[in-house]
């Protein structure tokens, strides 16, 4: 095993060497690897600095290994950060509505209203206008679940639509 030459890192001029010849390429492997959105920038100095923390204990053949391992780890622990981030948000209840509260009690009673003239529509109609307008099925489908033409499917819509229409105010599909 050849002796190395300079065994301490943290002489400033070897180690703005390691600097010089060593960030770009670190920056590059830690944006091509993560994207920007981890600021790799950031995560490559931050390697550095670790380097002339621990300059004492690095043996200068090492240094390259520690700077990418150190760089590589810190990016890992910030994926996991945004992980738990991301876990946090979707958990965090809504515990607030901009919604008044008499907004809230009308669409409860619309909804309530909605549902009573629903039932209030005959089977075939209700059946046919629900495929429709809730499950998205096509006229087509729906007179083919049915056993009945396009056109009497078209017409239990229309008629189901024209009653929702004259029993609740403001009502729109």
């Amino acid at each position: 095993m050849p002796k190395e030459l300079h065994k301490d890192i943290c002489e400033q001029e070897i180690f703005s060497g390691i600097y010089t010849k060593y960030s770009k390429d670190l920056h590059n492997f830690l944006y091509y690897k993560y994207g920007e959105e981890l600021n790799p920038n950031d995560k490559a100095q931050d390697a550095f600095v670790k380097l002339w923390e621990n300059c004492k204990k690095v043996k200068m053949s090492m240094a390259k290994a520690f700077l990418y391992k150190v760089a590589n780890n810190m990016m890992l622990n910030e994926i996991k950060h945004q992980k738990v981030v991301l876990r946090h948000q979707k958990l965090k209840p809504k515990d607030y509505t901009h919604e008044t509260p008499e907004f809230l009690m009308e669409k409860e009673q619309y909804f309530k209203k909605y549902q009573q003239v629903l039932s209030r529509l005959s089977e075939e109609q209700r059946v046919a206008f629900m495929l429709n307008k809730v499950e998205g099925k096509k006229h087509e489908e729906i007179a083919e679940m049915l056993g009945i033409t396009r056109k009497v499917v078209e017409y239990r819509i229309y008629t189901a639509f024209s009653i929702l229409k004259n029993e609740l105010v403001g009502f729109k599909i």
